[in-house]
């Protein structure tokens, strides 16, 4: 110990006090010659009171060393950094293990592990495989308390894989690359698309109500419901534009989660005026006529 620290004092310096100047507070060290040759002719203290030159006790030599060594849970370990960058991280990292498996022979007692932004990734994709199939199901029961009827719930929840499709080709399109933050814009997309069937059925249920014909409820219905579809999706769209062309930091995060937003936008809101009011002519009866038998039975009842 004490020949270490007599090295640290020459290497390093010792701090022998302060300094003060006015406000101005420096430190004093008292440190070594910074020379490697000077350090031959140290004189190291023994414990009898004689004084002997560090070259007397010790061989100095360069030799390459670790800078620092670090820990973790007990172990030593070392850090291997990349950024990748043209391409998605999930297949980089899966390429680069394939690669590591074939081509590097670990010795015994040492493993590899991959983190980073990588494993930030892979515990948020395990999150939402969880998240996005309970938030569908609570969507599905507020869609059914709301229509009481399953066929025009799942009409409503039809408008969810119309918006993933103009995601994914946004994604597609712009070059972009499948990640946390546009998995986050498909979520959101979840919403606006249900949001815009809720407005066209509900409509449609209000004019079948009225004993207007099929026919005439989902072309007079689509018409009238076609500006308040249009603003929804235009203002969120409009307000994720901005995302579309961030360059500074964060940008990374910005751009996917706006393009799959407007991407998707587009595409639910051309096929819920288009595609929607042709599912509920053929498919959306049960909920109406369900309704009307009720209503005829405590009509009965009264």
């Amino acid at each position: 110990d004490t020949l270490a620290d007599t090295l640290r004092a020459q290497i390093e310096g010792r701090k022998l006090g302060i300094v003060q100047e006015g406000v101005r507070r420096t430190p004093l060290l008292l440190r070594g010659s910074s020379m490697p040759t000077s350090l031959s002719t140290l004189q190291i203290a023994l414990p009898d009171g004689q004084r002997v030159p560090l070259s007397a006790v010790a061989s100095l030599k360069a030799v390459e060393g670790a800078v620092s060594i670090s820990r973790e849970r007990g172990q030593r370990f070392s850090v291997v950094r990349s950024n990748v960058e043209g391409r998605d991280l999930v297949g980089f990292v899966e390429e680069a293990k394939r690669a590591v498996t074939e081509k590097v022979s670990l010795p015994s007692g040492y493993f590899l592990e991959w983190g980073g932004q990588f494993e930030n990734q892979q515990r948020a994709a395990a999150r939402l495989a969880v998240v996005i199939p309970v938030a569908l199901c609570l969507i599905f029961l507020l869609l059914f308390s709301t229509f009481q009827s399953v066929r025009q719930a799942l009409l409503v929840l039809a408008n969810v894989p119309l918006a993933l499709i103009g995601g994914i080709y946004g994604v597609w399109l712009s070059g972009e690359y499948l990640s946390v933050s546009a998995s986050v814009g498909f979520i959101s997309l979840l919403g606006i698309a249900v949001l815009n069937g809720v407005v066209m059925v509900s409509y449609f249920n209000q004019l079948r109500a009225l004993g207007m014909p099929m026919d005439e409820v989902v072309v007079h219905g689509a018409l009238r419901r076609l500006r308040p579809v249009l603003m929804t999706a235009g203002i969120a769209a409009f307000g994720l534009i901005p995302l579309l062309y961030a360059t500074g930091p964060g940008s990374e995060i910005q751009r996917p989660l706006a393009v799959v937003g407007v991407g998707g936008l587009c595409t639910s809101t051309l096929l819920t005026l288009v595609l929607l009011p042709i599912l509920y002519r053929r498919y959306g009866e049960g909920g109406m006529e369900n309704r009307s038998v009720k209503s005829r039975l405590d009509a009965t009842e009264e």
